[in-house]
């Protein structure tokens, strides 16, 4: 069963392997995060955009303090719908979710997938609900199946799992240095848990634990799908060639400037003029033999005015791709309410999809797992989607679906 679990998790790694690179370069030219990715952008017109998108989700599906979501009773029979509603609410404004979610939406615009983690947190809490934001580098997917993979100390691997007991080899490890890391695998294989050390060897021989869950933690919410694949494709990927032209000619633009600025110069080597304390300053006497043509400005061939064109036709297409020009803020003139509902009923047509696929991969399971912490913990009765009560969704978003419908009546 275990050989089992290994070739399932190696599969998903191989899987996941051509993917890295395009999330490295998406990532590159939109969350740069080294020094030399840094020296390295040119443009920020992607930046900007991802920012703007990022945060016309949050507030479009999440927005905090708000009544996104509720519970609609099935029949009288039905358990309190209402009073779930007020703990799914109250649990959630009181955790970490609203200040978690954003780093998930950057994931989802600029790498297509994100994963947001939902764990219990301990008796006592001020909220029974813990977020975390899970680099999709860490996570490996297979239908039915995630894998989970990070690097934690010897220390904090035994204070999460304490009825581990390490082998020998890895106990004298960490009477050694108890900080030493070590590679962990968290899976998720239907509601199987199987955590494990990745050092070699065996699965068998390097459990850490094993488990059940009734609803997934692992919560995996994607852009876009083509057939056959599993991880999405967001809007920096499909603008990804028009960024990096973007990029490229500004910084050939720049190079251009440079010459402009401090042009390019002739000289006779007459053995006058010394070509290396040549200093072209302000108020600077260069001597030059007489008779001689000294310093003369070479004319550059380079002619850049055709860079603009190109500049701002690749910047508008990514403000497009990446929907800067439809989710922005309205312009300055007083728009109508008929020019208000085209706006948005042109909003719904481009995020129409993407919508109802977080509605299913994200806002359902978010709720089906926060009900369930809950009814297990005696918060609520015992309540589930599409048996005792419906879920209503009365985000933003979902109010201009509805505005949609009535228009279209």
């Amino acid at each position: 069963m275990q050989s089992n679990l290994y070739q399932l998790y190696k599969r998903a790694l191989d899987m996941r392997a051509p993917w890295l690179n395009r999330w490295d370069a998406a990532r590159r030219y939109t969350m740069p995060s080294a020094d030399d990715e840094l020296a390295t952008l040119y443009d920020a017109t992607a930046t900007d955009a991802v920012d703007n998108l990022a945060a016309s989700l949050y507030t479009l599906l999440t927005p905090p303090e708000s009544l996104w979501l509720t519970l609609v009773p099935e029949s009288d029979a039905s358990p309190d719908a209402c009073a779930a509603t007020a703990a799914l609410r109250a649990n959630l404004n009181d955790s970490n979710f609203y200040t978690t979610v954003h780093q998930c939406y950057m994931d989802l615009v600029v790498l297509g997938t994100a994963c947001l983690f939902m764990a219990e947190n301990p008796i006592g809490a001020s909220s029974a609900f813990s977020f975390t934001a899970i680099p999709m580098a860490d996570i490996a997917i297979l239908p039915n199946a995630v894998f989970h993979t990070t690097s934690m100390s010897a220390r904090d691997v035994m204070e999460k799992y304490p009825t581990w007991t390490p082998p020998s080899n890895i106990r004298d490890m960490i009477k050694q240095d108890a900080d030493t890391p070590i590679k962990l695998v968290q899976s998720l294989v239907g509601t199987e848990f199987t955590a494990w050390l990745d050092v070699g060897g065996d699965i068998e021989n390097n459990i850490v634990a094993t488990g059940t869950f009734e609803t997934n933690p692992y919560l995996i919410f994607r852009w876009s799908l083509a057939s056959g694949e599993l991880y999405g494709r967001g809007p920096v990927l499909r603008a990804l060639p028009d960024i990096k032209t973007a990029n490229k000619v500004v910084e050939l633009v720049l190079k251009n400037a440079t010459i402009a600025v401090s042009g390019i110069w002739m000289a006779d080597d007459d053995g006058v003029i010394n070509l290396n304390n040549i200093n072209l300053t302000p108020g600077a006497i260069i001597p030059k033999a007489v008779g001689s043509s000294g310093l003369t400005p070479l004319t550059s061939g380079a002619n850049f005015d055709v860079s603009q064109i190109i500049l701002k036709d690749l910047r508008e297409r990514i403000r497009h791709a990446l929907l800067a020009d439809r989710l922005g803020l309205l312009s300055e003139k007083e728009m109508t309410a008929t020019e208000i509902m085209a706006r948005n009923s042109d909003m719904m047509r481009i995020l129409g999809a993407t919508y109802g696929r977080l509605l299913h991969e994200f806002i359902r399971p978010l709720c089906e797992r926060g009900l369930q912490i809950l009814s297990r913990r005696g918060v609520i009765d015992t309540i589930t989607l599409h048996g005792d009560a419906e879920l209503k969704y009365i985000a933003p978003i979902a109010q201009m679906v509805a505005s949609e419908s009535l228009m279209g009546v």
